[in-house]
């Protein structure tokens, strides 16, 4: 997993865990999947400041998330436990029972007919 990572102080990660809704189906595995193909910005709060990157294909834990400015972020962990907020839409999601939630628009893949 590609990851720039930058220092960030605990009391902006404590403010930011303040009002978070548990996601449906709390801690749920995810990717990242930036129809962009640029790496997603992981933030100190929704919209926040960057404080690293993960590139697609990152696996992901979706702890929380909440609606800012009418649209949904995620508070997320790594397997290393860092946190932080990133677009929900650009992640696709596993929950416990298997069922994929895809949150991103993401162009048709080639059928292979």
């Amino acid at each position: 997993m590609q990851v720039r990572k930058r220092q960030f102080g605990i009391l902006s990660v404590a403010l930011s865990l303040m009002a978070v809704a548990p996601a449906a189906g709390q801690d749920v595995a995810c990717v990242v999947a930036d129809p962009t193909g640029t790496p997603l910005n992981v933030r100190t709060e929704p919209n926040g400041r960057v404080v690293m990157s993960l590139a697609n294909g990152s696996k992901v834990r979706r702890i929380g998330e909440r609606l800012h400015a009418g649209k949904r972020w995620a508070l997320v962990s790594s397997d290393a436990g860092e946190l932080g907020w990133v677009f929900a839409a650009f992640l696709d999601c596993v929950p416990v029972d298997g069922d994929q939630l895809k949150s991103a628009p993401m162009r048709p893949r080639p059928s292979g007919n």
